[in-house]
């Protein structure tokens, strides 16, 4: 564990993550469809909690709504920015705190959980397995788990796109291509199938698999791209109304589960 943190404070300290979501319209496209299928889901004066909050974007933006949020962050300089971004709100708070272990949370409490980064950093099957039923057991029964993953295929394209071809394969797979999972990875990813697979043996209830950012973090490399706000507002609807289909899911980098605890 003490390696995980030291790598990822290391990582964020270089990153401007208050700025990943608004900066780029793939990080704006990922935002709104994010929040498009949690207000999808979303009951009156939740009472939600964020694992692996970042700076806040998601935690506050739901706290001004006027839900109940428990924003939970790992990685200290974020939680220095999301605690100054956040100050004056009564009704968020703000923990430190690991995905693995959210012992000091009582059994289904809460209407809605959100885990939108931890498995891009967990790399044993044992971590990945302990996020899922910790994010599960601080769930009421009847709530929603949305849980964000990294896809393998994605990553490997956007390897591609670099130029970077044997260094996108050997970092993602194994000589007989089965995906890999290992800590110098930073980011790691999943083949979908593998990933919902992890939920089969859980209390939940499988509701959708949707991409959250379509094709915008592999053409963001072409040269002189460029999106107008009327193309990224024909662009956004239309990947509203696709972005479950299965057919598109692989050339993602972002994917989002959702499912109900029963």
């Amino acid at each position: 564990m003490e390696e995980r943190i030291k790598i990822l404070d290391t990582y964020y300290d270089g990153q401007k993550e208050d700025l990943r979501l608004v900066q780029s319209r793939r990080g704006q496209l990922e935002f709104v469809t994010t929040m498009h299928y949690i207000h999808k889901l979303l009951s009156p004066n939740a009472n939600i909690i964020e694992v692996g909050a970042g700076t806040g974007r998601y935690s506050i933006a739901l706290a001004r709504e006027g839900h109940q949020v428990t924003a939970v962050e790992l990685v200290e300089k974020n939680l220095e920015v999301l605690r100054k971004n956040s100050k004056g709100m009564k009704n968020i708070n703000v923990v430190q705190g690991d995905a693995l272990d959210l012992s000091r949370f009582q059994d289904e409490i809460y209407d809605m959980t959100l885990v939108f980064g931890p498995l891009y950093h967990l790399y044993e099957k044992k971590d990945q397995k302990k996020a899922l039923e910790e994010a599960i057991r601080v769930t009421q029964k009847g709530g929603i788990i949305m849980v964000a993953f990294l896809s393998v295929h994605g990553l490997l394209l956007n390897n591609f796109f670099q130029g970077r071809w044997a260094f996108g394969i050997e970092s993602n797979f194994s000589s007989d291509y089965q995906v890999r999972h290992f800590t110098e990875q930073l980011f790691t990813g999943f083949d979908i199938e593998e990933f919902e697979k992890m939920f089969e043996s859980l209390p939940v209830e499988w509701i959708t698999t949707v991409s959250t950012d379509s094709i915008l973090e592999l053409v963001k490399r072409i040269d002189g791209f460029s999106m107008s706000e009327e193309d990224f507002t024909i662009f956004s609807q239309f990947h509203l109304a696709h972005c479950e289909k299965r057919e598109l899911l692989g050339y993602a980098s972002h994917l989002l589960y959702l499912c109900r605890k029963q």
